[in-house]
């Protein structure tokens, strides 16, 4: 694995409860530690605004989680699941995609969380790594790299993750490029998808 580290998010709440989790990690192990210092940043950034639900994780999903990545929070609970009304689809259709392209050297739980957790950020309008509460690029990248290089490998054209991600589901659904549904919302949107001239 490489020497990638993720870095402390700069909002000093979501920080501290980034650090709050890693207390509760229950082991030292360097693969495990990378991990679950991804875990603890995907769920801080939710969890300081009391948004876990929007992380789209199952209870089932949950309590695994916790018991391979944080012992001392075995018995935190988790919000309702959010209804995903018209975006079900989408959702179940890319986390399926992302779990089809999983590296065989993660743990598929662990692989599995992460493809529900990016399939559910994708629906909110901004940049993936902000939807997820990473901070940039590179650490979208690592993430994607670590759990999903297949995909990654395919982004040949540096697409915006996001936008990628949207265009590989429909691609795989045989539907032509199209947005994500958070897409639309993104300042950005006029510069991934252009108005035709």
């Amino acid at each position: 694995m490489s020497e990638f580290t993720l870095q402390i998010p700069a909002d000093p709440r979501t920080a501290g409860c980034m650090r709050a989790w890693l207390a509760r990690a229950g082991h030292a192990g360097q693969v495990a530690q990378a991990d679950t210092r991804l875990f603890a940043k995907l769920i801080a950034e939710r969890d300081a605004r009391g948004e876990l639900a929007l992380l789209g994780l199952h209870e089932s999903e949950w309590r695994g989680l916790l018991a391979r990545h944080f012992e001392r929070a075995s018995g935190e609970p988790l919000p309702l699941k959010m209804t995903l009304d018209q975006h079900a689809g989408f959702v179940a259709g890319l986390r399926a995609l992302l779990m089809a392209n999983a590296s065989s050297a993660v743990d598929p739980a662990d692989a599995q969380c992460v493809a529900t957790i990016i399939a559910h950020a994708c629906l909110r309008p901004d940049h993936l790594w902000r939807d997820l509460g990473l901070a940039g690029r590179d650490e979208v990248t690592w993430m994607l790299t670590r759990y999903f290089p297949a995909l990654v490998a395919l982004n040949v054209d540096n697409l915006r993750w996001k936008k990628f991600l949207a265009a590989q589901y429909a691609r795989s659904q045989g539907l032509p490029a199209r947005p994500a549904p958070g897409c639309p919302g993104c300042e950005d949107y006029g510069y991934c998808f252009p108005a035709p001239r």
